[in-house]
């Protein structure tokens, strides 16, 4: 008998079931909030605090790259609603960040959301929640952008799925899985976000919102970004009179003014021109302490200069060094391979310099 319960070598314990990795587990609760770069630039989400109905095509100055979002009959996803998947890609983009296995599928604590969003944590939150998510999987999107160098040709929800795993007695979501959609999965994967300010979540107009998105993605460190008006309003996916449009924009220009509420970004307005300017205030830590741990020497910038001929090594190394604080990014455990990976794929997309 002692021979046969030595050749037995289970364990008395079930197998660990959680340990599958079909599904990432958000757990960092210091994650710094990021937005993937595509959604940033187009108007994906209404800014209607009312159910927005309305079928909407946005294409660039190009006319070759567009998207169009088709509401559910729930409505478009909101520019609030859009608070879920920052929360997903800011946990998943850390994880990353520490070198752990993630997936497009997400589970999540829905309290830890609501506290890192700084949403309410009562009953209304977790209704308001669960009306979000709604409206994300039934929103539709079709469009050429790529993300991570993918293009997506299909029509495909924000969100592909989203699963209440335990609820309280009282009908509160404690758990939830959210399986991301492929576009914003390869955003990720490519590292195509940015960090975002955690007054972020303060902002009280859904405008204000998406005009500090579009000044991080235009301006992001330079002085400052200039647009028209009219080409502001067609990014911002408003459906104002452009006469109302013009108020709106003074109207947070001057509260602006009066508080400096608005993060990172003044904004102000002369004429048909909307001037946003970088106030200086973003954090630079993490290009600091990129700058202290990641030294490259003549050896890498000849094999930079072999992978991107006619162009300025220096300037690509800063380019590469902003790139990576403005993602959020941690010193790479290779920064030689990871420098010229990095020029290799700029030469490949924009050729010798003009």
């Amino acid at each position: 008998m002692v021979g046969d319960i030595t050749k037995d070598n289970r364990s008395p314990l079930l197998p660990d079931r959680q340990d599958q990795k079909d599904f990432f587990v958000c757990d960092i609760f210091d994650a710094a909030p990021k937005g993937d770069m595509a959604s940033m630039a187009h108007p994906i989400f209404s800014l209607s605090t009312k159910p927005d109905h309305h079928l909407r095509r946005y294409e660039d100055e190009s006319g070759k790259n567009y998207v169009e979002i088709r509401p559910s009959s729930d409505g478009l996803a909101t520019i609030h609603d859009r608070d879920i998947l920052i929360y997903c890609i800011s946990q998943v983009i850390a994880a990353l960040n520490e070198g752990r296995e993630v997936q497009r599928v997400v589970r999540l604590k829905a309290y830890d959301l609501l506290k890192a969003t700084n949403r309410v944590t009562d009953g209304r939150g977790y209704k308001a929640l669960r009306a979000s998510l709604i409206r994300l999987q039934g929103t539709q999107i079709e469009t050429n952008i790529s993300t991570g160098g993918t293009e997506q040709l299909d029509i495909f929800s924000i969100i592909d799925r989203a699963r209440i795993i335990r609820e309280t007695r009282d009908g509160r979501m404690q758990e939830i899985e959210v399986e991301l959609s492929d576009w914003v999965f390869n955003a990720i994967r490519a590292h195509e976000v940015l960090t975002l300010h955690r007054n972020y979540f303060r902002l009280r107009k859904p405008l204000e919102r998406r005009l500090y998105e579009l000044a991080r993605k235009h301006c992001g460190r330079q002085k400052q970004w200039k647009i028209g008006l009219s080409a502001l309003q067609r990014k911002c996916g408003s459906i104002s009179t452009m006469r109302e449009f013009r108020r709106l924009i003074g109207a947070i220009i001057e509260q602006d003014k009066a508080h400096h509420h608005m993060p990172d970004y003044a904004i102000c307005m002369e004429g048909d021109m909307v001037l946003f300017e970088n106030r200086g205030t973003m954090d630079c830590l993490a290009g600091d302490v990129l700058d202290d741990q990641i030294k490259l020497g003549s050896e890498a910038h000849e094999k930079a200069r072999a992978v991107a001929p006619g162009w300025d090594v220096h300037y690509l190394e800063q380019t590469w060094r902003s790139w990576m604080a403005d993602g959020g990014l941690d010193a790479p455990r290779d920064p030689e391979k990871a420098f010229i990976g990095f020029c290799s794929k700029w030469f490949e997309k924009r050729g010798r310099p003009s």
